[in-house]
Order: C-alpha cells, then sequence, then structure tokens
C-alpha cells in the first residue's frame, strides 16, 4: 500500500541532511499517516481511510463547523416561529 494521504492526496518527498559539514545525503519526509474510520454523508456508511494527521484537525473543524451551522439555522427558524 502506497503511503499517502486519501483526502489530501499527501505522499512522501525527497530531500537533503544536511549536518553541520553541509556534506548533503538524501533523505525522505514522511507524512504522519494514521488509519481512521469515517462517516461517509454521502453512502451513510462508516469507512476506514489513511488520513493525514492535517486531514484529521481539518476533518474536525468541518464537523464542528457544521455542527454550529446548523444549530445556527434551528436558532433562526425558532425566532420566526
Amino acid at each position: 500500500m502506497t503511503r499517502k494521504c486519501e483526502l489530501t492526496g499527501k505522499s512522501p518527498s525527497a530531500g537533503n541532511n544536511r549536518p553541520f559539514s553541509l556534506k548533503a545525503t538524501k533523505r525522505t519526509f514522511r507524512p504522519n499517516l494514521f488509519y481512521k474510520r469515517v462517516f461517509n454523508p454521502l453512502t451513510g456508511k462508516i469507512e476506514k481511510m489513511r488520513l493525514s494527521a492535517k486531514a484529521i484537525r481539518t476533518l474536525k473543524k468541518w464537523s464542528r463547523e457544521g455542527s454550529e451551522a446548523a444549530e445556527a439555522s434551528l436558532e433562526k427558524e425558532d425566532k420566526k416561529k
């Protein structure tokens, strides 16, 4: 399986190690990946995905904003009644 985030598409990238002597040696920068169970609202099922830490934080943010937006719309409806 590839080391790739299924949401953001982050994958390993190449670079150099640079010690004090500035002798460059190749290395890889790997994304910080986790297996996470995520609810898919389109299918109504829970899917297991391989996500980066940044993607998990973004999903948490979206879920907070979604719940706040839902609460705000409910408050507007209550005021209309």
